[in-house]
């Protein structure tokens, strides 16, 4: 009966190994700050503002009123996208695409906290994160559906099997 289980279930090796949930939690982190980062300082040349971690992390950046602030947003933006090419990359699975972006921006949200020394208020700032944590989610679930839906070639099989 216990060899029976064993064999029942799915393709796909799905064993929880904190390990690497970890380590692909840290990887996303990494990355997706790189990639903020470097686009906050193109826009930051680009519109002749000051280097500053503010732009990152203070929610008051955020906001329509001058070219900054739209610069700022339209990076976020970017970013989500670029979220998505990286969920595909490094998870790959249409399953954990929620699981993951919403970690992404939930210690973000954390990071934000810490910086600004108050939980973000403002209308703006969450809008923006919740349209930027959908586009990361739904881009990255597409690109992993995607690539979990390809045919799988059978061409390659060497013997033909009469059946």
């Amino acid at each position: 009966m216990s060899k029976m289980k064993k064999l029942t279930g799915s393709f796909r090796y799905t064993q929880w190994d904190p390990c690497l949930i970890v380590s692909q939690i840290v990887a996303m982190q990494s990355v997706l700050y790189l990639t903020l980062s470097l686009l906050i300082a193109v826009m930051q040349d680009l519109t002749t503002s000051t280097r500053t971690l503010d732009h990152l992390f203070q929610y008051h950046e955020i906001q329509v009123k001058d070219n900054e602030g739209r610069a700022v947003i339209v990076v976020f933006v970017l970013n989500a996208v670029i979220g998505a090419f990286v969920l595909w990359t490094l998870v790959g699975r249409t399953k954990l695409c929620l699981d993951f972006s919403c970690t992404f921006y939930g210690i973000h949200l954390l990071f934000c906290w810490v910086y600004n020394h108050s939980f973000p208020t403002t209308f703006s700032w969450w809008a923006l994160n919740i349209a930027c944590a959908s586009i990361t989610c739904v881009a990255g679930e597409f690109l992993c559906l995607r690539t979990e839906l390809q045919a799988i070639p059978l061409s390659n099989i060497g013997a033909k099997v009469d059946l």
